[in-house]
């Protein structure tokens, strides 16, 4: 049961990083924030920190790849957008 387990983790993060990974890289070249709040971005990206954690203290390393890149992903956004709205004309 360990390995169905390990399988579905594994499963999971990739289709978690391929579904989130599109908006950063879009967010990255584009420099387009206009379409993002703040607020979520932001509980994203603590939810992702606190998964890193848990992921950490349990031994899943599944549960603490996946969210590692998707809080670096959603600080990444998140400083583009506090850097644009900084910076509006």
């Amino acid at each position: 049961m360990d390995i169905l387990s390990d399988i579905v983790g594994y499963m999971a993060s990739v289709c978690m990083i391929l579904g989130y990974l599109p908006q950063a890289v879009h967010t990255i070249k584009t420099r387009d924030t206009s379409g993002i709040a703040y607020s979520t971005f932001l509980l994203m990206g603590l939810g992702a920190v606190f998964f890193v954690v848990q992921g950490f203290l349990t031994g899943n390393a599944p549960l603490w790849i996946t969210n590692l890149v998707t809080s670096i992903s959603s600080g990444i956004v998140f400083g583009i957008k506090v850097y644009n709205d900084c910076h509006k004309k």
